[in-house]
């Protein structure tokens, strides 16, 4: 460590070379803006850059005063080379159509909705109706092996999946990650990619990586977009968005809006058996959840050009929300297989809430050559902030009609949680095939939870210490790492390492208990690919991730929403350590087999215990045993006609798995499937009429000691672009069958109950999107320090 330390304080004093750059057009014979051509860039023998047109336009930076080599392809134009160097303005580019292109038939670039990688699945949410006519959140449920549930949680061919967008980790979870995805419209997103195997770079946190991608045009000036939408559920939502990006010579100011308001109806009916040798006992619970959320999410950016290749940037992003959720629920309560109710229990519940988060970002970046070499430096501060409130009042009402309040509380909470981190990753290059990249990282966090408990039965609240909680909770993490990559021929090759280690303290002050745990963990990852020929491509992957509680799993508050009822986190909970491996082979770029392995061992989960005899039951997370899935998937792309595109996956796993659980072991093995079909039809090319139909099932699996039922999803969706194709109108039918509601059953040894959860995705929407002014080249990619943190903040 002090070694590459010391490397790092010795390469800030190298000096930097001159460094320029140069813009260009590149056109058809007559002058017109010809899109996404692909400009290569070489220099002594070796590739150095590439740039997509957009609307022409294309720009390199970091130039030195050695000749340049380019070359421009595009589908139904000739190929065209030539050289150059510096100091020149701009390069402007005529390209010639073939014989093909002068043909009747007309040639489309077109890049299809889903693409298959070594290393990762992309889902292009821009050519996706479905996906881009609503906000990120039910984005992300259009994804390839993606699902998502009503609670935040989130994973990628049945693993835990971090979110990033472009490249930055989003620093939330649970609803707070729900309510800042649904305040994006996805109508500013390019692309989705579901990374299986993420490299050393990254934080080891997850199973896997689902990257969002916004669009980015190019040129100099400013541009903006406006987008707004409506869904109509049970109840109506509206989202709406704005961006800008404004670039003048070395400076490039940046920014974004978004708005949701979402309003939910979530019917759960649930049921549980609390039996004993000499009593049984059958309570019904039915509840209609309302949540209703408000939340705004915004960024302001700044980057400027130092020269000599060196950037210096700040970035602030901001997410504020206010939520409330009323529900009432009904307790019949039958004992000893009576079939009228001997009780009924009337539970009355508010719960509401603000939340806010910032994050502040300094990054300053330099290029040191034109082979690659560059050292980049990110210092992060995140505060987040939460308050909330639960009131819950309970009636208890008996057979002859007569009621009584049982139970009647109000506890407030408060988490505050900082987090302070800073990095600084190296690259550079060794020989002429291999390229390298190290760095460092720091990270430290504090979170403090107040949640007190006021009995109000009799009219004034009553504080009551011994069911209220105060909790701290640290850790601070260091981490190196390193990583090779080479072409070599048909052989594609990355290797890396990463080191993290972890202090944490855990203290709950008023149970005067202190939980304390270190450890050091290594991750490696290798990734493999061998083309063989254009038909025939081949990739193996391998790594190893790890997944850490979220702040709120390990609070033992307990939130109480009915008097036999609660949640409560723990404090002893301890990460677990998921083994990825995956081969595929490729054929034609159209199909291509999977076969992988992921293997978790003392992974954490939620569990629900029941107290037979009290009749009470509680919701907590434990570190439970091992599981083992073997998964074979099929994906194949098509286009059967000029006007019709079909993406079709099919994926079948085996799982087994062992639990310690209460007083056993269990153990099970089963068999599981998931289908997905997704087609897009052109109805009208003159028109800018298109349509998409989406189909997804998946089997009924076995997630620990529970039963997960099966479910579906058929959605259709129509698109048309207006205003000479700088608007489009889109509108989307959702879950047409209502297939998507959450069923599961649990009957583990004296454990007997079930729910039905419904998640209110059956809906029809109507979006708007708009660009307006210039297009402008890109805002910077950033990862900040602290992106892994802030995605576990709750």
């Amino acid at each position: 460590m002090k070694t590459l330390y010391f490397l790092f304080l010795l390469l800030l004093s190298i000096p930097v070379m001159s460094q320029q750059r140069i813009s260009g057009l590149v056109t058809d014979l007559k002058g017109n803006p010809l899109e996404v051509v692909t400009i290569m860039l070489y220099q002594h023998g070796k590739q150095v850059d590439q740039q997509l047109s957009d609307q022409g336009r294309f720009v390199f930076n970091h130039l030195n005063n050695d000749p340049y080599q380019f070359t421009a392809t595009l589908i139904g134009y000739g190929k065209l080379s030539g050289a150059f160097s510096l100091p020149k303005d701009t390069l402007w580019l005529k390209m010639s159509e073939t014989q093909t292109a002068l043909k009747a038939v007309e040639i489309v670039s077109h890049t299809p909705q889903v693409e298959h990688k070594a290393d990762r699945t992309v889902f292009n949410v821009q050519n996706s109706i479905l996906a881009s006519g609503s906000n990120v959140w039910d984005a992300l449920r259009k994804a390839p092996g993606v699902q998502t549930g009503d609670q935040g949680q989130v994973t990628a061919n049945s693993k835990g999946a971090t979110i990033y967008v472009n490249d930055k980790p989003v620093q939330l979870s649970g609803e707070d990650l729900v309510n800042y995805l649904s305040s994006l419209p996805s109508d500013q997103v390019a692309k989705i990619e579901v990374i299986s195997n993420p490299s050393a770079r990254y934080d080891a946190k997850g199973g896997s990586i689902i990257n969002i991608i916004t669009k980015k045009p190019k040129a100099n000036g400013f541009n903006g977009t406006v987008n707004a939408g409506y869904t109509q559920a049970s109840y109506g939502s509206y989202n709406a968005g704005t961006t800008f990006n404004y670039r003048q010579d070395k400076l490039n100011v940046y920014g974004n809006y978004g708005y949701s308001d979402k309003k939910i109806r979530r019917p759960i009916e649930g049921y549980t058996i609390f039996e004993t040798p000499n009593s049984y006992a059958y309570w019904e619970n039915t509840r209609t959840v309302v949540p209703e959320i408000r939340a705004h999410s915004y960024q302001l950016g700044a980057d400027y050009d130092l020269g000599a290749g060196q950037v210096i940037g700040v970035l602030v992003n901001g997410y504020n929300a206010d939520r409330s959720s009323p529900y009432n629920i009904t307790n019949p309560v039958f004992n000893n297989h009576r079939p009228q109710a001997d009780s009924t229990l009337n539970t009355h519940s508010e719960l509401g809430g603000t939340t806010s988060q910032y994050s502040y970002n300094v990054n300053y970046k330099v290029k040191l050559d034109s082979a690659g070499k560059s050292l980049n430096v990110d210092l992060d501060y995140v505060p987040y902030r939460n308050s909330a409130g639960t009131y819950v009042s309970t009636n208890t009402v008996l057979p002859d009609g007569a009621s009584y309040r049982s139970f009647d509380i109000y506890t407030p909470s408060f988490q505050n949680i900082d987090i302070w981190s800073g990095k600084m990753d190296y690259t550079y290059a060794l020989g002429n095939k291999w390229n390298l990249e190290s760095g460092v990282k720091y990270t430290g966090i504090h979170t403090d939870n107040q949640f007190d408990y006021y009995e109000m039965g009799s009219g004034k609240p009553v504080y009551d210490i011994s069911r209220s909680n105060h909790f701290k909770y640290s850790e601070n993490t260091a981490a190196a790492y390193t990583s090779a990559n080479a072409h070599m021929g048909k052989w594609s090759i990355e290797a890396g390492l990463r080191a993290e280690y972890t202090r944490t303290t855990g203290n709950a002050i008023t149970l005067d208990s202190v939980n304390h745990n270190n450890y050091l963990k290594l991750f490696p990852t290798v990734s493999l690919s061998y083309k063989a020929s254009d038909d025939h491509q081949f990739a193996f992957n391998f790594n190893r991730r790890i997944d850490r509680p979220e702040y709120k799993q390990l609070n033992p508050a307990r939130a109480y929403s009915s008097p036999y009822s609660f949640q409560q986190g723990n404090p002893a909970l301890q990460p677990y350590i998921t083994t990825n491996a995956e081969m595929n082979y490729t054929l034609k770029e159209l199909y291509t087999v999977s076969a992988s392995y992921s293997g978790m061992q003392g992974l954490f989960s939620n569990v629900n215990i029941q107290d037979n005899v009290q009749h009470t039951s509680y919701d907590t997370q434990l570190n439970l045993g091992y599981i083992h899935d073997f998964f074979l998937t099929f994906l194949v792309n098509l286009t059967p006609a000029p006007w019709w595109e079909a993406n079709f996956t099919l994926s079948g796993f085996y799982r087994q798995q062992g639990t310690d659980f209460l007083t056993s072991y269990y153990t099970s093995h089963n068999w599981a499937t998931e289908l997905s079909a997704t087609q897009s039809f052109v109805l009208s090319k003159t028109a800018g009429l298109k349509a998409e139909l989406q189909t997804y099932y998946r089997s009924p699996i076995n997630q620990g000691v529970l039963y997960v039922a099966s479910n579906n999803d058929i959605s259709i969706g129509f698109s048309k672009t207006v205003l000479h194709n700088k608007g489009s109108v889109k509108l989307n039918c959702s879950d047409i069958l209502n297939g998507n509601p959450y069923r599961l059953s649990n009957n583990y040894l004296d454990q007997h109950n079930g729910m039905r959860v419904g998640n209110d995705t059956r809906s029809i929407s109507v979006s708007f999107s708009y660009r307006f002014g210039k297009k402008i080249e890109a805002s910077r990619k950033r990862n900040t320090a602290t992106e892994e943190e802030k995605r576990r903040v709750n």
